[in-house]
């Protein structure tokens, strides 16, 4: 029976330790192209570098729409993040307002700040989008692909970035917009093109470039400990998978005189 609870716990770490998790996300029902990140896999982490480029593309191209209310403006400083040096943590803070119920009035966020909510009804908060959304699924619902690929919220965020057909539909005084990812039609328009920005790292901001770095930092976004969870995670494997086998052999020693004596006896 121990054998089998410790067997239960190796494969629930091992669980926790890939992407993802088995946590629980809406299943989209489009076209989801399977990216590669770096976090993907028990053993990968997140790239800073990417992960500066996605705050710079969300801070350009969507912070005038979408909100990340969740996350604190110091945690980009923080180990396996964005990792921004401290002054330039609250340089950037200071480019965005907040609202200070003690003081009613609107004033210059600080590193203790949230992010600001999102600015329109109709564009969601990003700060846990990428959880929300399963992009892959398995066989029959078993989440087996989950398990293996992870929920897919990142491959869905910049598949929808970059699934826009063309097609436009008018409709009662809106325009709509087909996209493959979404799987019908959308009120947002396109939002990247290509060189719209300029990477502050040199990197060429191509339309699939900028679209994979805003994934991979609302991925960061939705699980900022992702790192040290993999890390947890594996550490408790390796320590079930050492102990059970300790067990296994100490239980043979324990029974060896008894099972010698009884085909003696026999």
């Amino acid at each position: 029976m121990k054998l089998k609870q410790l067997a239960i716990g190796a494969v629930a770490a091992l669980a926790l330790a890939l992407p993802g998790g088995m946590a629980e996300a809406k299943k989209v029902k489009g076209e989801v192209t399977d990216f590669q990140f770096s976090f993907e896999g028990p053993f990968g982490t997140y790239d800073r570098n990417q992960l500066q480029r996605g705050l710079q593309v969300f801070h350009e191209v969507c912070a005038s729409c979408h909100g990340l209310q969740y996350v604190a403006f110091r945690t980009l400083s923080d180990p396996g993040g964005p990792e921004l040096p401290s002054d330039q943590m609250r340089a950037f803070a200071a480019m965005y307002e907040v609202w200070d119920p003690r003081l009613r009035e609107f004033r210059t966020a600080e590193g203790t700040d949230h992010f600001p909510e999102s600015g329109m009804e109709t564009a969601p908060d990003l700060s846990l989008m990428t959880k929300s959304r399963a992009g892959f699924s398995g066989p029959y619902g078993l989440g087996i692909n989950q398990l293996l690929r992870g929920i897919g919220g990142p491959e869905y965020v910049a598949s929808m970035l970059l699934g826009y057909t063309g097609e436009e539909d008018f409709q009662a005084g809106s325009m709509f917009y087909e996209n493959r990812a979404y799987g019908g039609w959308l009120s947002m328009a396109p939002v990247l093109f290509d060189g719209m920005i300029e990477y502050a790292d040199g990197t060429p901001a191509t339309e699939e470039q900028m679209a994979k770095d805003v994934a991979a930092f609302l991925m960061w976004t939705a699980e900022p400990h992702l790192n040290a969870r993999k890390r947890a995670g594996l550490t408790g494997l390796i320590f079930l998978s050492v102990l059970t086998v300790l067990l296994y052999l100490t239980n043979k020693q324990l029974w060896a005189p008894v099972k010698k004596a009884a085909k003696q006896q026999g």
